[in-house]
C-alpha cells in the first residue's frame, strides 16, 4: 500500500528531504519475512501508518528513502512490526489493525458502516440493500460491494452505460411512458423503454451484466482455519542469510481463523483456532476481497473448525 502524496502541492516546498537516520536501525532490524508494520507518532506513540509486506526489512527501508513520505517520517518516533506466516496473514492483519486503530496516514481499509450491495426486487428491478439489515455472507443474489447508496447507484449507472441498459427500467430515472428515452435516441439504450427490446431480454442482459459483481455466499457451515507457512513449503528450509548478515528467521506456521468472510485472528495450534472460531462474526468486505479467490479456487489449505 502506498501513502498519499502531500495534500497541498506547496507543502513546505522549500524544505529539502532529510533521510530519517533515527529510524534506520529499527528498519534494518526488521526480518526479511512477511508481516505488518506500524509507524508510531511522537506524542503517545499513536499509529501514523500501518502497512504490510512479504519482506518487512526491505519495505521499511524503502519507506525511509521516499521523499513523498517526508511528513510522516518526521513525525515518527519508532517502528514496530508483527511477523506473519505469509502474505494472506499480512493482508488480513493489516486490514484488521487499520480498522481498529485508524492511523492518520492510511486512506483505505477504514471501517465502513454503510456497506451496500445491489439486489433485484420482486419486479426484477435493482434495489440498494445494506449489510446492517441483511447478512451479506449468507444471502444469495447480491451484487457488488459499495461504500454508500450513492456509490451503488453510480455503479449501476456505469453498468447501464456499458451494456446499453435502460435507466427507466433500472429505476435510475422516471419512466417516459411509451416514448423512447433520451438515451435510446442516442443509441445508448437498447430500447426496452419503447418496445424495441422486450423487458424479458432486458432483464436477461441485466442479470448477465450483474453476474460479474455477484457476492459469493460463505461456503462453509461455520468457521474454518486457513493454514499458512513461512517458508511457503513445509519441507523447505528457511532462506539462508548472507554470511555478513544476521541468522535467517525461524520457520513459522499460522492458522488464520475466518467465519462469514470475517477474520477472527490467527492461532499457532488447532485448539486455539477452534476457540477463536466460536466468536460470532458478520460479513467483512476486506476479508471477502482478500479471501474470496484463495478459498473458492482451492489454492489454500483449509481446516474445518
Amino acid at each position: 500500500m502506498q501513502l498519499p502524496r502531500r495534500r497541498r502541492a506547496d507543502f513546505e516546498a522549500g524544505r529539502e528531504f532529510q533521510y530519517p537516520e533515527h529510524l534506520r536501525a529499527q528498519a534494518a532490524a526488521a526480518p526479511a519475512a512477511p508481516g505488518v508494520y506500524t509507524f508510531h507518532g511522537q506524542q503517545g506513540g499513536l499509529p501514523l501508518y500501518i502497512g504490510k509486506s512479504v519482506n518487512l526489512r526491505a519495505r521499511l527501508l524503502s519507506h525511509l528513502r521516499n521523499p513523498d513520505e517526508d511528513r510522516m517520517l518526521r513525525q515518527t518516533s519508532r517502528i514496530s512490526f508483527l511477523r506473519t506466516a505469509g502474505e494472506i496473514g499480512a493482508l488480513l492483519l493489516e486490514a484488521q489493525q487499520i480498522k481498529q486503530q485508524q492511523p492518520l496516514f492510511n486512506q483505505k481499509l477504514r471501517r465502513n458502516k454503510q456497506l451496500c450491495a445491489l439486489r433485484l426486487d420482486a419486479d426484477g428491478r435493482p434495489e440498494v440493500v445494506y449489510s446492517k439489515e441483511i447478512d451479506f455472507a449468507r444471502t444469495p443474489e447480491l451484487f457488488g460491494l459499495y461504500a454508500s447508496r450513492h456509490a451503488a447507484l453510480e455503479g449501476l449507472r456505469a453498468l447501464a452505460d456499458e451494456h446499453r441498459l435502460c435507466y427507466s427500467l433500472l429505476g435510475l430515472e422516471k419512466p417516459v411512458g411509451s416514448r423512447s428515452c433520451f438515451r435510446s435516441m442516442l443509441r445508448q439504450c437498447a430500447g426496452a423503454c419503447c418496445g424495441r427490446e422486450s423487458e424479458a431480454a432486458h432483464r436477461d442482459r441485466l442479470l448477465a451484466a450483474l453476474d460479474g459483481l455477484r457476492i459469493a455466499c460463505w461456503p462453509h457451515s461455520g468457521a474454518i482455519g486457513l493454514v499458512e507457512r513461512w517458508p511457503a513449503s513445509a519441507d523447505a528450509p528457511a532462506a539462508a542469510a548472507p554470511q555478513d548478515s544476521e541468522p535467517a528467521q525461524e520457520a513459522m506456521q499460522q492458522i488464520h481463523v475466518v467465519r462469514n468472510w470475517c477474520y477472527l485472528g490467527s492461532a499457532s495450534s488447532l485448539e486455539q483456532a477452534r476457540s477463536l472460531g466460536q466468536v460470532v462474526a458478520g460479513f467483512d468486505a476486506d476479508g471477502y476481497k482478500i479471501l474470496c479467490q484463495p478459498l473458492l479456487t482451492g489454492q489454500a489449505e483449509l481446516l474445518p473448525l
